[in-house]
Parts: C-alpha cells; structure tokens; sequence
C-alpha cells in the first residue's frame, strides 16, 4: 500500500489517541496502566497548581567534550538576564531582546527548552540510528541502519526558514489572566522562534535506509537523558510523526543561522518539524523507528495532550500551534508620555501566516497595525503601531492578530489542565511617564 501524504497534525494525533485507548498502537497492552497512572498523577499536579515541572533524572552525558559542559542548570549557553528569564532547565526569550533585530531570532537569544539537561554528545562517535519493519531487511534496535554526522553533510542539503514553539509558550497568563493556574515551564510568550535550519531532508535518508511502502509511524528518538514524572520513569525524549509528513517537509538539521548547531539546540543534529509542536522537533536526534503499525510514546498520549472540562477522557489532540501575538518592549516598560512611541511586536500561527494584526491602547478602540511587507507569507509577521500616550499612569497594550484560515485571539484561551496551546490577548502593562 502506498505511503498515504495526510500528514494533519491534529488528525494524525486524534487518530493515534483512538489506537491507543484500543489497544491497538505497539506496546499499548504493556504499557496503558502505566500512562494511566501517570495521567492521574498529572491531573492532580493540575489541581494543586504547582508552577514547575515534575522531576527529572539525569545521567551521565552522552559522549564527552572538555571544552563544553552545562552549567548548574542543565544549559550549555550563557544566559544573561537582559536576553532570557530562567525557569530551571529552560530559558524564556525576553521579547525586548529582540527589538531591533531581522526576521530570525539570533542564536545567542534563542529560548532554551530542555525536559532534563542539555548533553554533551561527541559527534565523532555519534550515529543516526534507522531500525523497524518500516525499513527493507527489519534491521532492529541492536542492529540498525547507521548514519555518521560526515555522512549526513556528504548528502543534498537543504536550508528552510522555520519557526519552533513550546506547546506551553504562554502558559503563565491561564494563571496570571485567567485564575486557572497549570503545571509545568511557566512561559511567558518567550518560548518560541524563528531560525534558519540547515541539513538533509529526512526523506532523503529513510529512502536510503530502505523505506518501504507499508511504513506508517517514524519515531525519531533524543540522546537527552531520561524523563522521570510522577514516580514513572518515561525515558528519553520521543514522538511519532506519520510517514507523509516525514516525506514532505521534515529536516535532519545540522546548521543553526550559518553555524553548527549548538549544543542547547540540539548538536550535533535536531530534527525540525515546520508548523507541528516543538516537541516534535526533537533535538540531540539518535534512534529513529520505522514502524508498519502506529507507534505512541508518553509525548502523544499523556503529554502533550488536552486535558480537562468539557475534553474527551483520553484527552483531546494539540492540533496546530494557536495564535499569538507579543510586543518587544519589556513587561512593565516605563514609555514618556506627549511623545510618539513606535509599538513594535510579532504574530504567529501553526495554521499558516498571518493575515492582519490590531492593537490597542489603554481604552482606544481596536485599528490596524502596520504589517512588515518583507515578512509576508513566512512564519511570523513583524508589525508596527504608532502611538502618542496622552498622559502619565498605567495603560495596558493589547495585540491580537488573525491567521489566513481565519483563526484568530479571544479575549479568553480555552483553559486545559496542562496549559497548553494558549491563544488568549495578553495584556501587556507600561507606565507611561
């Protein structure tokens, strides 16, 4: 049967949640009462509103390098506070870091999003690792088909324009606007980005490695140490993509804007998944599995997935990223009053580009901000608003942006258990002086 190219992130999950509730996915009769457990285990950490994430286990890096170590928070680069807000083993982008910037977020303030710490891994001995009956001849996990990082730079490289979001970016303001506080990474609107990403397409090597037509699930698997949360040990990073989208657009990259990637972002090669969650982005990519039947790991079954009022039992699909829109100008930001202030700011959607974007200014009606023409069609949509603040005291700034399906921002996000996926107008306060 031929590989089928719907590859709709929020069908392909919904149909990978009915396997799994029937026990169809591999390894869903061993391991359902687990995830179950580990389910309940998440709802009460929603209940008791704890603000971060549940504990991690961390071994010994991968491989070794004198040179570069993570510090005591599991990251590998420096992080000054004028470029990130720290949340343990993550890093927030502050969005007036990038005021003044082009299209792509830098790499030096690129947000950080580790589920434990950033390895160190020797790219000398590192392999991409293929195996599964997806593959010609089966090869196994203990037997794969095996690509070194030289091999990988030897085949067409390609380079693509992407943007990468934590399905929790936003998270803070179910809390801070909403009063339903959420577990996890307590992420402003900081946890996203847009980079160039430079590597071979994975299609290119699972046709070399023997990619046959019956293949249905690719699980591309992180090299980062194992995930520990509600007394289960979940192991290391992974999430299934379907076989179409592997075959479309997904990239093995190993270049960063111009440069190797680094290690927080994933060296010696990330996986790049355009407009799909980031956790689908794996980074620190090692075993991949090619499987003829659905795959499911804790990343689509428990994680990642919307709980809560008014959600089906098992939890609803993230579907596509929501819309979002930021300012660059600092949170409380002091402007001066009787003088013109150029709001600047971004928008962004999962579903496709951005189509327009309003602001609003204290109690003025909502009009139009002024869309970057150079950003059309791509990620994200710079803009900017003009604005001569009347007198001195607090205002709050509001964007709100709607995509080319037409989705857009309400005043209020759906809440969900996990925080996930928040597409709410953030009120952005400043003082005007």
């Amino acid at each position: 049967m031929p590989h089928s190219l719907s590859y709709d992130e929020a069908d392909h999950d919904a149909r990978r949640a009915r396997q799994w509730l029937a026990g169809q996915a591999r390894g869903a009769e061993e391991s359902r009462p687990q995830l179950l457990e580990l389910g309940a285990a998440m709802t009460a950490l929603a209940a008791a509103a704890a603000e971060r994430d549940p504990v991690a286990v961390a071994p010994e890096p991968v491989g070794s390098d004198p040179g570069r170590s993570a510090d005591e928070s599991g990251v590998v680069k420096p992080l000054p506070p004028r470029l990130f807000t720290r949340h343990e083993t993550n890093a927030e982008m502050r969005w007036e870091a990038m005021a003044g910037q082009g299209h792509v977020v830098p790499t030096d303030r690129f947000f950080v999003r580790n589920h434990t710490c950033t390895p160190v891994v020797d790219p000398g001995t590192w392999r991409l690792s293929l195996f599964g009956d997806g593959l010609r001849s089966a090869p196994t996990r203990d037997r794969p088909v095996e690509f070194g990082y030289d091999d990988l730079r030897r085949l067409p490289a390609e380079r693509v324009t992407a943007l990468i979001e934590c399905a929790g970016n936003g998270r803070r303001f179910f809390a801070g606007q909403q009063d339903r506080p959420a577990p996890g990474v307590a992420w402003g609107l900081g946890g996203v980005g847009v980079a160039h990403w430079r590597g071979v397409r994975l299609s290119e090597v699972l046709r070399l490695a023997g990619l046959t037509g019956a293949a249905v699930d690719v699980m591309p698997e992180g090299l980062d140490p194992e995930y520990v949360t509600g007394g289960v040990n979940l192991g290391r990073v992974r999430r299934p993509l379907p076989v179409g989208k592997t075959l479309d657009d997904v990239l093995l990259a190993y270049e960063m804007n111009g440069e190797p990637l680094p290690p927080d972002h994933g060296f010696p090669v990330r996986v790049v998944v355009p407009g799909w969650i980031g956790i689908s982005s794996i980074k620190w990519v090692g075993p991949v599995e090619v499987s003829t039947v659905p795959l499911f790991s804790p990343w689509n079954t428990q994680l990642y997935r919307m709980f809560g009022p008014d959600r089906p039992a098992g939890g609803a699909e993230l579907g596509a990223q929501s819309v979002k829109s930021a300012f660059e100008l600092p949170w409380d930001a002091r402007v001066p009053a009787g003088a013109e202030v150029l709001l600047r700011g971004r928008s962004w959607s999962g579903a496709g580009p951005i189509r327009s974007v309003q602001v609003r200014t204290g109690d003025d009606d909502w009009r139009p901000a002024e869309l970057v023409a150079a950003d059309a069609g791509g990620p994200w949509q710079r803009w900017t608003a003009r604005w001569r603040p009347a007198g001195p005291g607090p205002v709050t700034l509001r964007a709100r942006a709607t995509d080319v399906t037409g989705a857009g921002q309400p005043d209020r996000a759906r809440p969900n258990d996990l925080g996930y996926l928040f597409d709410g107008v953030v009120r952005h306060p400043v003082t005007v002086c």
